[in-house]
């Protein structure tokens, strides 16, 4: 049976900008088709905007306040939330709140930097 607590996931930096604790995956974990992990962003904090050409994410709010952009869409969401992207939809999430924001993420199949891919900003006219 695998088990991992939060407290003894060890934090890294995705090439989006959030700090995540991989909680269950393919590298500590049975787990092979999927990852779960927990994201947090600091006040006033973002990820870049980015896509993933494979992988399909949902988003699940815990604590705290943000806008999330996929595509041309932003809406404000909040602890409860569960937001839906499907692969190779543009997205982001900011934090809009007065402390950090927290929330689970779920891939499949499960996270990899390499199906990360940040997207240009807009070039001036």
């Amino acid at each position: 049976m695998d088990v991992v607590n939060q407290r003894d996931a060890k934090p890294f930096t995705t090439v989006d900008g959030s700090t995540i604790r991989e909680l269950l995956a393919h590298r500590n974990s049975s787990i092979r088709q999927q990852s779960l992990a927990e994201a947090r962003l600091p006040r006033g904090g973002a990820t870049t905007p980015h896509h993933h050409a494979v992988t399909e994410e949902i988003y699940y709010i815990l604590v705290g306040q943000a806008d999330m952009t996929l595509g041309t869409e932003t809406r404000a969401v909040g602890p409860g939330d569960a937001i839906a992207i499907p692969p190779g939809a543009r997205h982001t999430i900011r934090n809009t709140g007065d402390g950090e924001l927290v929330f689970l993420c779920t891939c499949a199949p499960g996270y990899e930097h390499s199906d990360t891919f940040l997207e240009q900003p807009p070039q001036p006219a």
